[in-house]
């Protein structure tokens, strides 16, 4: 038992806002890094590396995978028999000054994981952090969902990282006589016995606002918040546990609309985002749920950009939106509701029509009437800021510039000018009568009354 001690050694880590170094489990059902204190009393759950084994680089693999700033955490390896020794000496190492004994003792224990440990496999072993041999294929495929599908989609490997599918799964249901078709994301959840069944979540027509989550009920900023951006901005305190509340951030899915939570102690806020620092005040408010506004970060392409940041509880970490910054600014409690119309200017709105308004998406209405009760066209989108509904000539989702209120499509567009607005041009000048739908010039008959009309008025 001694020989099989001394071949084994357990990887402790100290992340960068702590003081403590902490012995590595592996990691939770969320992917996120496991620790316990270094004792003695915990031996059996550290996670021991076999000198001759591949555990370590599996690890890293796996590590690299889950976070976007590695460089936050300082790991160490640690004979198996002396962690609790080894663990106090760095705590004195590293917290106290700088000098040459200090930078031998992290030199010799340090273990960085590099560069060669991502996207490197041993055959016969797999970098998942699930086990595909435990993983319910029988039941994915009652669902008309194949393995060679969530592969060749590129759904397979975020699933077996404990994240759900990135993209909606057509699934089939069948109960009895019923049988339904539906999209849904999917994970892998593990049973008791320790094997992975498949959790549905599927896709609702719209968030659950109303009803308590876990007995905490939302408060209307929160479902403002939860609507406009996504994230409810703050921390909030349900009951997973009679009597136990747990602080987690709470986002919507935005492919489900699903309410996802987060717990806010395993989310790691960072220093540095980007390539933009991150200061003391920031990273306070992300840590509360709140949204701030970052610029000079860097993108790929090495381009200079700015964004709202704000902790995503179904992405586990911070988010990026991309909205203008004196937008967010405004209180959101001064702005005025927007009611969804069952009809728009004596057009019926489907329920698709009106659950994209109610997600704040643009929709394209047909046949609507303007003044004079002619037909015309627009795309139409809320207004949150001024509490109505905008209306445009180019879909304001995809147009580099977006159209000027009321702006109908060009179909439509003198029509409206004309009976609406009361605008005339060269071609509609002096006349009485209303323009049809897609109509831009005087029929001939309107014109002859046109004329009529001018003679007479000379």
């Amino acid at each position: 038992m001694k020989q099989e001690m001394n071949d084994q050694e357990v990887l402790l880590v100290k992340e960068k806002n702590e003081s403590k170094v902490k012995a590595v489990v592996g990691f939770d059902n969320n992917g996120k890094l496991k620790t316990v204190p270094p004792e003695q009393a915990n031996s059996d759950s550290f996670l021991k590396i076999d000198k001759n084994g591949y555990v370590l680089e599996n690890f890293f693999t796996n590590f690299h995978r889950q976070y976007k700033n590695p460089t936050d955490f300082l790991f160490f390896k640690a004979p198996a028999n002396l962690v609790e020794k080894t663990a106090s000496d760095l705590e004195k190492k590293l917290n106290g000054p700088e000098n040459e004994s200090k930078r031998a003792t992290l030199e010799k224990l340090e273990n960085k994981p590099g560069q060669d440990f991502q996207n490197k496999e041993k055959p016969g072993k797999t970098a998942n952090l699930i086990d595909e041999n435990k993983v319910d294929w029988s039941q994915l495929e009652k669902l008309g969902v194949s393995k060679d599908f969530l592969k060749n989609t590129k759904n397979l490997e975020p699933m077996l990282n404990f994240q759900k599918s990135p993209d909606l799964i057509p699934i089939t249901l069948k109960t009895d006589n019923i049988t339904i078709h539906t999209d849904a994301r999917l994970a892998f959840r593990p049973d008791e016995d320790g094997n992975f069944k498949v959790a549905v979540h599927a896709v609702r027509s719209k968030p659950e606002l109303d009803r308590p989550y876990f007995g905490v009920t939302l408060t209307e900023e929160d479902k403002k918040n939860l609507l406009q951006t996504g994230n409810a901005g703050r921390i909030l305190h349900p009951q997973y546990k009679e009597g136990e509340t747990t602080p987690v951030f709470l986002s919507i899915d935005k492919l489900t609309n699903e309410l996802v939570a987060a717990r806010a102690d395993k989310i790691n806020i960072p220093e540095e985002i980007k390539g933009a620092k991150l200061n003391e005040n920031q990273r306070k408010e992300l840590a509360e749920g709140r949204a701030v506004f970052v610029e000079g970060m860097t993108a790929r392409n090495g381009n200079e950009f700015s964004a709202w940041l704000q902790v995503n509880a179904d992405k586990r970490g911070v988010g990026f939106r991309f909205e203008p910054r004196q937008e967010q600014n405004q209180n959101i409690t001064d702005q005025r509701p927007v009611r969804i119309p069952d009809s728009l200017l004596e057009k019926e709105l489907t329920e698709e029509q009106k659950q994209k308004l109610e997600k704040r998406e643009t929709i394209y209405v047909t046949g609507m009437k303007d003044k004079e009760g002619q037909e015309f066209n627009a795309y139409v989108k809320i207004n949150d800021e001024k509490g109505k509904l905008d209306f445009y000539k180019w879909n304001p989702d995809k147009a580099q510039s977006r159209g000027a209120e009321v702006t109908p499509d060009n179909n439509s567009k003198t029509q409206v000018a004309v009976n609406s607005e009361g605008k005339t041009d060269e071609a509609t000048k002096h006349l009485k009568e209303p323009l049809v739908r897609e109509q831009a010039n005087p029929t001939e008959q309107q014109e002859q009354k046109r004329n009529h009309s001018k003679a007479h008025s000379m």
